[in-house]
């Protein structure tokens, strides 16, 4: 795809997003699955279906601006994230510190998504997409409120769990 305008970035960037999602949607139930923490396989199945909202979020985001039709694309910075996540349950054996190394997975993966919702919003904003504006900075503050639910999920034992079988 050819950017010549802030229009085309824009719609890059919101195609890439997309294509991340899509990926997350995948990864996540592994995620949930390799979890051994109760409270912690919870969070990634509750993302989950947060994430399947924040796709269809985007379709309305599409919706909202006349003529925006979104560039089949592949999200490889999600690619390599997910990777990582993998890279953990293949190489980490299960329990506290796998835990530790998922949540620490999944918190790369929410900073990355939340720089991306927080251009859009920018974006949209410049733009004039009042309604596109909108429907991003609602998934952009579900994207900081799970990466605080990890932190707290770490912060709460897994890590000190995972220090003490280190």
């Amino acid at each position: 795809m050819q950017i010549k305008s802030i229009e085309d970035l824009f719609v890059h960037l919101l195609s890439d997003t997309y294509s991340a999602e899509k990926q997350l949607l995948r990864a996540l139930p592994k995620l949930s699955r390799a979890a051994e923490n109760p409270k912690l396989s919870e969070a990634f199945a509750s993302h989950l279906e947060e994430t399947r909202i924040q796709v269809e979020r985007i379709d309305q985001v599409v919706e909202s601006i006349p003529d925006l039709r979104l560039k089949r694309i592949k999200c490889v910075a999600m690619e390599g994230l997910v990777e990582e996540g993998q890279e953990i349950i293949d190489g980490v054996d299960k329990g506290a510190v796998r835990d530790a190394g998922l949540i620490a997975a999944a918190q790369k993966v929410e900073h990355y998504e939340i720089a991306a919702y927080g251009t859009l919003c920018t974006l949209a904003k410049m733009l004039g997409y009042q309604e596109a504006k909108t429907l991003l900075g609602q998934t952009l503050e579900e994207e900081k409120s799970a990466d605080s639910k990890l932190s707290t999920l770490a912060e709460s034992g897994i890590n000190q769990d995972a220090k003490q079988k280190g």
